[in-house]
């Protein structure tokens, strides 16, 4: 998932003249930009002024005379203000506001961490958080700057590149992820510039050093004099300086990469819905969620985790198992989610597996699959509810490590209710049991469009190239789901992707193969179905149900429902 860089061109705050690369500021022409004097940050560092010799000889152009008395070049006497010696503070220039506070330290690993490590900021931030003993308001202001400084970083580079006077990429990564922080701290969070600044100026220091401190005062102070407003204006016009490429502006604005707003877009129209709703789309991609917890059946009831939550939490919009925490929440606080009995999961995720459990199919009910199981969410909600009716769930999952995490996520349900946790390339399970589950569960794997919100960082490392790859698994796999459920059974084809080929043209290839192999399918009412859980949701009258984060609240999930026939 690798991201599109921002725009390029501009001049820093008070310069202009060749870039450096050496981590100072950009060059600036005499006389002008801030001063330096005062124990100021300062603003651009300036070329060709040395600084005090400690070699014992004078600098250029002075001499004493026999009387140690300063002289200038043409013999004249220096005043005597100017010979007297200057008050210094004891710490160097580079030794002062050395250290950043704990909150923005942590956005700032978290950054680094997930461009050094190809990790994701979810996973990342709330260990390094328990780890540092940040909690409250401290978590939640470092939640935020690492979530949004990585969901709007492509806004912010658009910006950055028009106040740094070179171009990004000769920008050292932890100076620019700096950076971005700081911009998302002066236009997208309530701030104050001057704290804004000067903290971030103060967290290079400590962890990058004096010259590109330096550089970062004189960039974030030339982001600062103007609102948001109006450097969204300005990077739109960059991006589309003959208004004529709406997408380009959208994407710039709205910090997708293009071909991102492009496929969203196509989605929106493909699955019944307006294609002037991009805009919504994209905004509500840039919102922070809420947490929505699900009370797994008959092992919590979604009462009493409500109660448990506090005053402010609410019932889940749609979801008859979701609760949703005001504000964030900490949802390791609560009994509950440490006994696995309740987790964090999305509204959308909890209706597409009940609409799997809900859905009407003939004969016996009694052993179900997740075929991609990991990392157990839906398989641990799926286990529950088979536990109370009886049937057994097995969860199979490719990968070792995430077959470790469903383990632990169905360690609460109910005995007998999991039959196995098994590691197995799920396109393999089709031919080794074929006709051996009445329920089928394929969460495939996608390139995660529909959960951007979750994901701050995958809108940057995804690319059009990974949609070849994961369509053709997304196909294999559903082959292999229609080969292992019976006749009479239902198989559930589910993506956080809304990308037509990832959904609506990967279902229709998959069962035009599975004909061709010799099996029937038929396409169920998936909104009826999902109406049935949730009676108010809105949904075009289609065979398929998508959902939308600025039409649902919920992630971007798809849903098809096919059983087979013969």
């Amino acid at each position: 998932m690798s991201g599109e860089g921002g725009g390029r061109g501009g001049r820093p705050a008070g310069g202009g003249g060749a870039p450096r690369r050496d981590g100072g500021g950009p060059r600036r022409p005499s006389g002008s930009g801030p001063r330096r004097d005062g124990g100021s940050t300062g603003g651009p560092r300036r070329e060709g002024v040395s600084g005090p010799r400690r070699d014992g000889d004078d600098p250029a152009g002075q001499h004493r005379d026999p009387a140690g008395q300063h002289r200038d070049a043409a013999g004249r006497q220096r005043p005597a203000s100017r010979q007297a010696p200057r008050e210094r503070t004891a710490a160097a220039p580079s030794a002062r506001r050395r250290s950043s506070d704990p909150a923005r330290t942590a956005a700032f690993d978290v950054l680094r961490t997930v461009a050094d490590s190809d990790a994701y900021a979810n996973l990342v931030l709330p260990p390094l958080l328990r780890e540092r003993g940040i909690r409250g308001r401290d978590a939640g202001f470092a939640t935020e700057l690492a979530y949004g400084t990585l969901r709007l970083q492509g806004r912010y580079d658009a910006v950055l590149a028009q106040c740094t006077g070179r171009s990004l990429d000769q920008v050292d990564p932890p100076v620019l992820d700096a950076l971005r922080l700081g911009a998302h701290q002066l236009l997208g969070m309530r701030v104050p510039p001057h704290a804004a600044v000067s903290e971030t100026v103060g967290l290079v220091r400590e962890q990058v050093g004096a010259g590109p401190a330096q550089f970062v005062n004189a960039v974030l102070r030339a982001v600062s004099r103007e609102p948001l407003d109006v450097w969204l204006e300005r990077i739109g016009d960059a991006a589309d300086p003959g208004g004529t490429d709406a997408v380009a502006r959208l994407s710039a604005v709205d910090s997708h990469p293009a071909w991102v707003t492009r496929a969203l877009r196509e989605a929106l129209v493909g699955h019944g819905r307006d294609a002037a709703e991009i805009g919504d789309l994209l905004a509500a991609d840039n919102e922070a969620p809420r947490v929505s917890l699900v009370a797994r059946p008959g092992l919590a009831d979604r009462d009493d985790l409500l109660a448990a939550a506090g005053p402010d939490a609410t019932p889940g919009r749609w979801s008859p198992t979701a609760v949703t925490l005001a504000g964030g929440g900490d949802p390791a606080g609560l009994s509950a989610v440490r006994a696995g009995t309740a987790g964090v999961q999305d509204e959308g995720s909890q209706l597409v597996a009940l609409a799997l459990a809900d859905a009407p199919l003939d004969g016996a009910d009694a052993r179900w699959l997740d075929l991609c199981a990991g990392p157990g969410g839906k398989a641990a909600l799926l286990a529950a509810l088979a536990g109370e009716r009886g049937a057994r769930l097995v969860a199979n999952e490719v990968q070792p490590h995430r077959a470790r995490l469903v383990r632990q996520a169905v360690a609460a349900a109910p005995d007998g209710a999991v039959e196995d946790v098994r590691v197995g390339d799920g396109r393999e399970v089709g031919d080794a049991e074929p006709g051996g589950y009445d329920r089928v569960l394929l969460d495939a794997p996608c390139t995660g469009l529909g959960a951007l919100r979750r994901r701050p960082e995958s809108r940057w490392r995804r690319t059009p190239s990974d949609l070849a790859q994961l369509t053709a698994l997304q196909r294999d796999l559903l082959g292999s789901a229609l080969r292992a459920v019976r006749v009479g059974g239902v198989v559930a084809y589910v993506t956080c992707s809304p990308v037509l080929a990832e959904t609506r043209l990967a279902v229709l290839d998959a069962t035009r193969a599975a004909r061709r192999a010799g099996l029937e399918v038929e396409v169920l009412d998936a909104p009826a179905v999902l109406h049935g859980i949730a009676p108010g949701l809105d949904l075009p009258a289609r065979e398929d149900a998508q959902l939308w984060p600025h039409a649902h609240g919920t992630d971007a999930m798809h849903l098809t429902l096919l059983r087979r026939t013969a």
